[in-house]
């Protein structure tokens, strides 16, 4: 059952890293990079304090473990683990995989730790929203609605650049955005529990 399982997600990978395009792959060669997202990154930290403050330091505190969280289970726990090797490792799939990034990565992929912390980020940025959106006018609501999917957008974008650059396998992703919005869940019911402001 499991080899069926792995051959399905294989099929599946190929059919969608085959679907590219010269100037998709200068797009997700950076949607995919470490450091393409600094920008936003600065931005939310600059809402944050603007919104929250000083008690923004709580907020920062408790992304940073959600984040650091999700990113060790993923690679400190997940990956060497199950040490399923990364597509473009697979000597099986040589020559199938449209490899965009000259740099292929670790050994073993499964989680990606991309779709981990991203995820985890975009579910723990709009669960702390909620309380300040929900339950008042509609108008408010619908921002709300708003800026879920934007972050839910952003880190589907990352995270369906590992499968189009050639480095993780769909389940890959999806296994990682689910570990990603546990943690995210899992810290903010902390810092409720915790009583802690402003969640």
């Amino acid at each position: 059952m499991l080899d069926f399982i792995k051959q399905l997600d294989t099929d599946f990978f190929l059919f969608l890293n085959q679907i590219h395009h010269p100037i998709a792959d200068i797009f997700m060669l950076w949607a995919t990079g470490d450091k393409a997202w600094l920008p936003l990154y600065a931005l939310i930290i600059i809402l944050l304090v603007w919104k929250y403050r000083l008690k923004v330091i709580v907020v920062l505190v408790f992304i940073a473990l959600t984040i650091t969280a999700a990113d060790q289970f993923a690679s400190g726990f997940m990956k060497p683990t199950c040490k399923r090797l990364r597509p473009c490792h697979e000597h099986t799939l040589i020559g199938k995989v449209h490899l965009v990034t000259p740099n292929c990565g670790g050994k073993y992929g499964f989680v990606s730790s991309h779709a981990a912390n991203t995820f985890a980020l975009a579910l723990f940025l709009s669960l702390l929203a909620k309380k300040e959106f929900l339950g008042v006018a509609i108008q408010r609501k619908k921002s709300y609605f708003l800026l879920v999917s934007a972050l839910f957008s952003w880190a589907f974008v990352v995270s369906y650049s590992r499968i189009y650059v050639g480095v993780h396998y769909p389940l890959d992703i999806f296994f990682g955005a689910l570990a990603g919005c546990f943690f995210a869940y899992l810290f903010v019911q902390i810092a409720k529990s915790m009583k802690l402001k402003p969640f």
